[in-house]
């Protein structure tokens, strides 16, 4: 290939060289290879590398980019042109994070906080705030962090009203349960993962939407003329393997629990260690409730009524069974997985059915759904969230 001094100078490929590049130009897995090569044969064929950058190719490119790639061509030959690896303006998350999905997290965990925790005296983040709360965010200018949120997709946008849990420590509890979850996850033949809840249901219907005809007339709920009696279910959901352990009674109290964690002791007699993830319900941390369990460590010590004792009572049972308490963040229901549980029981048995003078048939079906997940569900894991679609 010659090259001279002035830019519109012809440039004469040899046969192989032609070979090459036509090679490059119709089988290179990279497009830009693929434009490279053709500007490369245009130019060699008498074209203007001017003529060739303006018109004669996919994309109109720039004269001095097109001189460019010939001469690099000259010096080096075709692999020169192949962009190499680590060439190119760096991410402004790099190198903290090596993918935009890892970075967009990482941002999204803060601006979602409160920025009086960081020491600003403001209630919304401004990207002044933004900039100055990442130190490893490569930025200069409001500008430059605006273009990288707009391109994590991570826009100002109007809000919503909203309920969150208020607890302080909701990340750190929510990191704590993630790694029980993880060692339950990785080892299950020593350690089991469990969310318990309540659920109280009533004799009479609850009101939800059926097919009724068209028009005025709606769907009746068949309500009874006696009391409307409660009763409760108690339940754990095992993360791993969707096996439902529950009872039912007419009240949860100390008793109740109590017994409950001696069930679980039986279910799950083959592990060393039981999480179990509950709600801040101060009937949960009782300490006649945890008299029967193995010492209990609570980095976030829950909150109890003044008047109850702070240690078990003459009356508590006290043994040391391998179960060890999680609690969720306070007012986050949405943290528990078992709550779409009991959203699956009342769509399929509660709302509008027609047992409100048939308890007992009632209780025996709501017990007839819990007892189907008693050996374990992949479609309950799926429908909680625990399994993906």
């Amino acid at each position: 290939m010659v090259i001279g001094g002035d830019k519109n100078t012809k440039k004469t490929l040899s046969k192989t060289e032609v070979v090459e590049l036509e090679k490059v130009r119709d089988h290179h897995k990279k497009p830009y290879m693929r434009e490279k090569a053709s500007a490369l044969l245009k130019v060699a064929s008498g074209q203007s590398a001017n003529s060739v950058a303006l018109n004669g190719l996919h994309k109109t490119r720039d004269p001095d980019t097109v001189y460019s790639w010939l001469d690099i061509y000259e010096a080096e030959g075709i692999a020169e042109l192949l962009i190499k690896k680590g060439r190119g303006r760096k991410p402004a998350f790099s190198p903290e994070y090596k993918k935009e999905s890892e970075a967009k997290q990482a941002i999204l965990i803060v601006i979602r906080r409160d920025p009086q925790q960081f020491g600003y005296k403001r209630s919304r983040w401004t990207l002044k705030m933004i900039n100055e709360s990442y130190p490893w965010l490569t930025l200069e200018s409001a500008s430059g962090l605006f273009q990288l949120l707009k391109r994590l997709k991570i826009s100002y946008k109007r809000g919503r009203d909203y309920v969150h849990s208020p607890d302080p420590y909701y990340m750190e509890k929510l990191s704590l349960i993630e790694l029980m979850r993880f060692r339950a996850y990785y080892n299950p033949k020593r350690y089991v993962f469990l969310y318990l809840d309540e659920l109280t249901y009533y004799r009479q219907p609850t009101l939800a939407r059926a097919y009724e005809c068209a028009g005025k007339i709606q769907p009746l709920a068949q309500r009874s003329h006696r009391s409307n009696t409660s009763y409760r279910a108690l339940a754990a959901l095992n993360v791993m393997t969707g096996q439902v352990s529950y009872r039912q009674r007419s009240r949860t109290n100390i008793s109740c629990l109590i017994d409950f964690w001696y069930e679980l002791c039986e279910d799950y007699s083959d592990v060393e260690i039981i999480y179990v993830a509950e709600d801040n319900w101060p009937v949960h941390y009782h300490p006649d409730v945890l008299a029967p369990l193995q010492p209990q460590n609570f980095p976030f010590p829950p909150r109890l009524p003044d008047n109850w004792p702070t240690e078990p009572t003459s009356k508590a049972k006290l043994d040391i069974l391998p179960i060890q308490i999680l609690s969720l963040p306070t007012y986050a229901s949405w943290l528990n997985p078992i709550e779409k549980l009991w959203r699956w029981l009342k769509q399929e048995i509660l709302h509008l059915h027609r047992l409100s003078d048939e308890w007992a048939d009632l209780k025996e079906r709501v017990d007839q759904f819990l007892a189907a997940f008693s050996s374990g569900s992949n479609e309950l894991l799926h429908y909680v969230g625990l399994l993906p679609i």
